[in-house]
């Protein structure tokens, strides 16, 4: 993705969330210049922070994806069991993008749909390999209530409406009749690590730089923090 392009779905996202009234954090307003000043060391060791991607699909508005890591925990602190062993996040998914098919080896995740339209959530059980089963049915939490789903099924989340995923659950989703302001509450988040594509995907997009950052990624920040 081009830089300058990131630059806009960043101010286009900070203006949807400020439309609905939600309110980030003040790291997510620093410039690149005031985050390098700051004492990053935690920001970035916990990669909080704005999060675009297209997932190398070249197409952001069929595929892709704004997220901002709100807070995290340590994979230190999770193996413990003990200390902040979640992480949150607020996601931007707009009409008709899809977050394409992936599973987490390891984190567990609440996916809410906290207002606009429809958020479309589909779902495969996950095979002894690891690999999505094309006929089992997999069995969801829908806040609080057990919901069987054949392989390929929906789950159809209005805004309040949750699903939660365990680890091994197959899941892409995207928004239907406008677009979605969605919050994560889960584990620690590893996005590096832990996400896995069907058909193999990259989690973050190679950026062009066509442009300077009007705010920095969190995919930037070994490069551009020091």
């Amino acid at each position: 993705m081009k830089r300058s392009q990131i630059n806009q779905v960043l101010q286009d996202a900070d203006a949807f969330l400020r439309q609905h009234g939600f309110a980030l954090p003040p790291f997510a307003h620093m410039t690149p210049d005031a985050l390098r000043a700051s004492d990053h060391s935690h920001l970035a060791a916990r990669r909080l922070g704005w999060d675009v991607t297209d997932y190398g699909s070249g197409d952001f508005a069929a595929m892709g994806l704004v997220l901002v890591t709100l807070r995290n925990g340590s994979l230190d602190e999770l193996a413990a069991g003990q200390g902040m062993v979640y992480g949150e996040k607020v996601l931007v998914v707009r009409e008709g993008q899809l977050c394409p098919m992936h599973r987490h080896v390891s984190k567990t995740e609440d996916i809410i749909n906290r207002a606009g339209g429809v958020l479309v959530v589909e779902l495969f059980a996950a095979a002894a390999d690891g690999a999505r089963d094309m006929a089992a049915p997999v069995t969801v939490i829908c806040d609080g209530q057990a919901l069987r789903v054949p392989a390929g099924g929906q789950v159809r989340l209005a805004p309040g409406e949750s699903v939660t995923l365990r680890p091994g659950d197959w899941h892409a989703f995207w928004a239907e009749g406008a677009d979605c302001l969605v919050g994560e509450v889960s584990t620690v988040n590893d996005d590096e690590n832990d996400n896995i594509f069907d058909p193999v995907l990259p989690r973050f997009s190679e950026v062009e730089e066509d442009a300077a950052p009007w705010r920095l990624l969190v995919s930037d920040y070994v490069r551009l923090l020091g």
